[in-house]
Order: C-alpha cells, then sequence, then structure tokens
C-alpha cells in the first residue's frame, strides 16, 4: 500500500507539471509590451531583451543605435493549455502599430520594428495565419510590415529593463490594447 501510494504521488507530479512554450516577439519598446503582455491569462513569465541582430551579448547602449540589428523584444513563457499561440499573437497585434516599419510611436529605428521570432515551424505557419487575417480585417489601414524570422540568439537586457514600468508606475509606453477584432 506504501510503495502504490508513493508511486501515485509521483505519477502525480510528473501529470501535475504544465509543458509550457516560448514565443519571442518584438513591437516597439520592451518596456510597454512587456506591461501588457505580463497581464494575459496563460503567461507564465516575460523576460526583456535584444534578439535579431548579429553581434554577441548584446546591451542597450550597443542596440540604441540601432547598428547591431537587434530588436527590444519580449521573450514570453506561457501555459499552452490556457493560452493558444494564435490568441497571444491577436493580443500582440493589438497592442502595437504592426503597419508602421521600425517605428512605435516616438520610437524610431530598426530596434523597435515588430517582428515574430518562431521557435517552429508551427509558430511560423501560425504567425503567417494571423498576418493573413490580421491584413484582411481592415482594422489597419496600411498592410502588416511585421517580420516572421526564426528565433536567434537571445540576451537579457540589463535588470533595471526588467518589470520597468512594474518598478517605474506612470514611465513612458506608446503600447495600449485595441479594441477590435480580427
Amino acid at each position: 500500500m506504501r510503495l502504490f501510494l508513493i508511486l501515485s504521488l509521483l505519477v502525480f507530479n510528473v501529470e501535475a507539471k504544465v509543458k509550457t512554450e516560448v514565443a519571442t516577439l518584438a513591437g516597439g519598446c520592451f518596456w510597454g509590451m512587456e506591461e501588457i503582455i505580463r497581464e494575459i491569462p496563460g503567461v507564465i513569465s516575460t523576460q526583456v531583451g535584444y534578439t535579431g541582430g548579429k553581434s554577441k551579448n548584446a546591451t542597450y547602449i550597443e542596440v540604441k543605435t540601432g547598428q547591431t540589428g537587434h530588436a527590444e523584444s519580449v521573450k514570453i513563457e506561457f501555459d499552452p493549455t490556457k493560452l493558444s499561440y494564435e490568441t497571444l499573437l491577436e493580443w500582440f497585434f493589438r497592442m502595437h502599430n504592426p503597419t508602421t516599419k521600425n517605428q512605435q510611436g516616438n520610437d524610431i529605428g530598426s530596434q523597435y520594428r515588430s517582428a515574430i521570432f518562431y521557435n517552429s515551424e508551427t509558430q511560423r505557419a501560425v504567425a503567417q495565419k494571423i498576418i493573413e487575417r490580421v491584413d484582411k480585417s481592415g482594422v489597419w489601414k496600411k498592410p502588416i510590415v511585421t517580420e516572421v524570422v526564426p528565433a536567434t540568439d537571445w540576451w537579457d537586457a540589463e535588470d533595471y529593463h526588467q518589470d520597468y514600468l512594474k518598478k517605474n508606475p506612470g514611465g513612458y509606453t506608446c503600447h495600449f490594447v485595441r479594441d477590435v477584432k480580427f
């Protein structure tokens, strides 16, 4: 009986562990993106950082020049049983303007571009499907310019950027969720 109980607990603990997915999105300044994304039901954690560029160990001092090719991005760990990748991308296309190349609000430069860095062929296909749907919806009057590219090396942003708007309520952001359907 005791062995059965121990085995049952082990099986329960293995089944209780949630398999998570990771999404990497860029849509302008990562502060505002992270602030909205962390509140989406099903999101487990967020991390801001730099990806999509050529330099190793990217830092804000380098990335802000626009010369490294990196985008300010948010890495999102989420529970796919509570939040689908498709739904996450719908949020993404409601929280930033995906029709302005290398710009969100007052932030201008390739580091502020709109990009989906996919981690699997499934994520790539879903991203393309959502972009087509968003374009056809007519919500945005110009064509979507969001890049859909493979995920590359990731560099965590400096500690002061992590959870920035939580630490600095009322700080700068150009992000907000639009009440639209695609």
